[in-house]
Protein backbone atom coordinates (compact mmCIF):
# COMPACT_ATOMS: atom_id res chain seq x y z
CA UNK A 1 0.00 0.00 0.00
CA UNK A 2 1.53 3.29 -1.06
CA UNK A 3 1.79 6.22 1.29
CA UNK A 4 -0.59 9.10 0.73
CA UNK A 5 1.01 12.41 -0.09
CA UNK A 6 0.03 15.65 1.65
CA UNK A 7 -2.78 17.44 -0.12
CA UNK A 8 -5.25 20.19 0.75
CA UNK A 9 -8.12 18.57 2.68
CA UNK A 10 -6.15 15.56 3.93
CA UNK A 11 -5.18 14.96 7.54
CA UNK A 12 -1.74 14.78 9.08
CA UNK A 13 -1.63 12.34 11.98
CA UNK A 14 1.21 12.70 14.47
CA UNK A 15 3.32 9.58 14.62
CA UNK A 16 3.88 8.09 18.08
CA UNK A 17 7.57 9.00 17.61
CA UNK A 18 6.81 12.67 18.38
CA UNK A 19 5.04 12.06 21.70
CA UNK A 20 7.33 14.52 23.49
CA UNK A 21 6.57 17.42 21.12
CA UNK A 22 4.28 19.72 23.11
CA UNK A 23 2.60 21.28 20.09
CA UNK A 24 2.00 18.15 18.07
CA UNK A 25 1.77 15.29 20.58
CA UNK A 26 -1.18 13.14 19.41
CA UNK A 27 -2.25 15.86 16.97
CA UNK A 28 -4.53 15.55 13.96
CA UNK A 29 -3.96 18.44 11.53
CA UNK A 30 -6.37 19.36 8.75
CA UNK A 31 -4.31 20.64 5.80
CA UNK A 32 -6.07 23.73 4.47
CA UNK A 33 -3.32 24.59 2.01
CA UNK A 34 -0.53 22.58 0.42
CA UNK A 35 1.62 23.96 -2.40
CA UNK A 36 5.19 23.50 -3.59
CA UNK A 37 6.19 26.42 -1.36
CA UNK A 38 4.30 25.88 1.90
CA UNK A 39 1.66 24.01 3.87
CA UNK A 40 -0.88 25.36 6.35
CA UNK A 41 -3.23 23.49 8.64
CA UNK A 42 -5.07 23.47 11.95
CA UNK A 43 -4.90 20.99 14.82
CA UNK A 44 -8.40 19.54 15.20
CA UNK A 45 -8.07 17.81 18.56
CA UNK A 46 -6.51 20.26 21.02
CA UNK A 47 -9.27 22.28 22.71
CA UNK A 48 -8.19 25.25 24.79
CA UNK A 49 -9.78 26.55 27.98
CA UNK A 50 -11.37 29.48 26.12
CA UNK A 51 -14.53 30.16 24.22
CA UNK A 52 -15.22 32.88 21.65
CA UNK A 53 -16.72 35.41 24.06
CA UNK A 54 -13.62 35.10 26.30
CA UNK A 55 -11.50 36.50 23.47
CA UNK A 56 -14.08 38.66 21.69
CA UNK A 57 -16.57 40.01 24.24
CA UNK A 58 -18.64 41.64 21.47
CA UNK A 59 -19.58 38.14 20.29
CA UNK A 60 -22.11 36.42 22.53
CA UNK A 61 -21.09 32.84 21.82
CA UNK A 62 -19.56 30.08 23.93
CA UNK A 63 -18.14 27.86 21.14
CA UNK A 64 -14.78 26.36 22.09
CA UNK A 65 -11.49 27.56 20.69
CA UNK A 66 -8.78 25.09 19.71
CA UNK A 67 -5.01 25.33 19.50
CA UNK A 68 -4.46 25.58 15.75
CA UNK A 69 -0.70 25.31 15.97
CA UNK A 70 2.42 27.09 17.15
CA UNK A 71 2.43 29.87 14.50
CA UNK A 72 0.72 33.26 15.11
CA UNK A 73 -1.03 32.14 18.27
CA UNK A 74 -2.42 35.63 18.80
CA UNK A 75 -4.58 35.33 15.66
CA UNK A 76 -8.00 33.70 15.46
CA UNK A 77 -8.82 31.49 12.46
CA UNK A 78 -11.87 29.45 11.58
CA UNK A 79 -12.81 26.49 9.44
CA UNK A 80 -16.47 25.81 8.67
CA UNK A 81 -19.07 24.12 6.49
CA UNK A 82 -21.35 27.11 5.86
CA UNK A 83 -19.95 28.82 2.73
CA UNK A 84 -23.44 29.87 1.68
CA UNK A 85 -23.53 32.13 4.76
CA UNK A 86 -20.00 33.55 4.62
CA UNK A 87 -18.72 35.44 1.60
CA UNK A 88 -15.10 34.88 0.56
CA UNK A 89 -14.84 31.39 2.05
CA UNK A 90 -12.07 29.26 0.58
CA UNK A 91 -12.92 25.64 -0.17
CA UNK A 92 -10.53 23.15 1.39
CA UNK A 93 -12.22 19.85 0.43
CA UNK A 94 -15.18 17.59 1.26
CA UNK A 95 -17.51 20.44 2.22
CA UNK A 96 -14.96 22.09 4.51
CA UNK A 97 -14.12 25.78 4.04
CA UNK A 98 -11.57 28.15 5.54
CA UNK A 99 -12.18 31.78 6.50
CA UNK A 100 -14.73 34.18 5.10
CA UNK A 101 -16.36 37.48 5.95
CA UNK A 102 -15.83 38.01 9.68
CA UNK A 103 -18.58 40.65 10.04
CA UNK A 104 -21.11 38.18 8.61
CA UNK A 105 -19.78 35.51 10.97
CA UNK A 106 -20.05 37.84 13.96
CA UNK A 107 -23.69 38.61 13.08
CA UNK A 108 -24.50 34.89 12.66
CA UNK A 109 -22.94 34.03 16.02
CA UNK A 110 -24.65 36.89 17.87
CA UNK A 111 -27.99 35.86 16.33
CA UNK A 112 -27.51 32.25 17.48
CA UNK A 113 -27.88 30.98 13.91
CA UNK A 114 -24.91 28.59 13.96
CA UNK A 115 -24.37 25.25 15.62
CA UNK A 116 -20.97 24.39 17.07
CA UNK A 117 -20.87 21.48 14.60
CA UNK A 118 -20.84 24.07 11.74
CA UNK A 119 -17.56 25.75 12.65
CA UNK A 120 -14.33 25.42 14.57
CA UNK A 121 -12.16 28.29 15.84
CA UNK A 122 -8.40 28.16 16.27
CA UNK A 123 -5.73 30.28 17.90
CA UNK A 124 -2.68 30.04 15.68
CA UNK A 125 -2.00 27.64 12.87
CA UNK A 126 0.46 24.94 11.86
CA UNK A 127 2.75 25.92 9.03
CA UNK A 128 5.60 24.42 7.05
CA UNK A 129 7.99 26.06 4.58
CA UNK A 130 9.09 24.57 1.29
CA UNK A 131 10.19 20.93 1.78
CA UNK A 132 9.81 21.13 5.61
CA UNK A 133 6.68 18.97 5.72
CA UNK A 134 8.18 16.43 3.30
CA UNK A 135 11.25 16.23 5.57
CA UNK A 136 9.04 15.61 8.60
CA UNK A 137 7.08 12.95 6.70
CA UNK A 138 10.35 11.25 5.67
CA UNK A 139 11.48 11.44 9.31
CA UNK A 140 8.32 9.63 10.42
CA UNK A 141 6.87 12.55 12.36
CA UNK A 142 3.54 12.27 10.51
CA UNK A 143 1.49 10.06 8.30
CA UNK A 144 -1.11 11.32 5.85
CA UNK A 145 -4.68 10.03 5.73
CA UNK A 146 -7.86 10.99 3.96
CA UNK A 147 -10.36 13.14 5.81
CA UNK A 148 -13.15 10.58 5.80
CA UNK A 149 -15.23 12.20 8.51
CA UNK A 150 -18.74 13.22 7.61
CA UNK A 151 -18.25 16.22 9.88
CA UNK A 152 -14.82 16.86 11.41
CA UNK A 153 -16.34 19.40 13.78
CA UNK A 154 -18.52 16.92 15.64
CA UNK A 155 -15.87 14.31 16.39
CA UNK A 156 -14.72 13.53 19.90
CA UNK A 157 -11.28 15.14 20.05
CA UNK A 158 -10.27 12.81 22.91
CA UNK A 159 -10.46 9.73 20.69
CA UNK A 160 -9.63 11.26 17.29
CA UNK A 161 -5.91 10.39 17.31
CA UNK A 162 -6.51 6.94 18.78
CA UNK A 163 -9.14 6.15 16.15
CA UNK A 164 -6.85 7.20 13.29
CA UNK A 165 -4.11 4.90 14.65
CA UNK A 166 -6.55 2.00 14.97
CA UNK A 167 -7.74 2.67 11.41
CA UNK A 168 -4.12 2.53 10.16
CA UNK A 169 -3.63 -0.83 11.90
CA UNK A 170 -0.44 -2.82 12.32
CA UNK A 171 1.93 -1.58 15.03
CA UNK A 172 -0.17 1.57 15.33
CA UNK A 173 -2.79 -0.41 17.24
CA UNK A 174 -0.31 -0.82 20.09
CA UNK A 175 0.27 2.93 20.31
CA UNK A 176 -3.43 3.75 20.14
CA UNK A 177 -3.96 2.60 23.72
CA UNK A 178 -0.74 4.01 25.19
CA UNK A 179 -1.30 6.41 28.10
CA UNK A 180 -0.80 10.15 27.56
CA UNK A 181 1.83 10.07 30.30
CA UNK A 182 4.18 7.10 30.06
CA UNK A 183 5.09 7.58 33.72
CA UNK A 184 1.62 6.21 34.49
CA UNK A 185 2.45 2.97 32.69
Amino acid sequence: MSKLLPKKGRLLVAEPSILNDNSFNRAIVLLTEHTDNNSVGFILNKPLEYCIKDLLPEIDCDFNIYQGGPVEQDNLYFVHRIPQLLDNSIEVANGVFWGGDFKQLKDLLNSGLLEESDIRFFLGYSGWDKDQLEDELSGNSWFVTENNFENIFSNDEESLWKNKLLEKGGNYKLWANAPNDFNLN
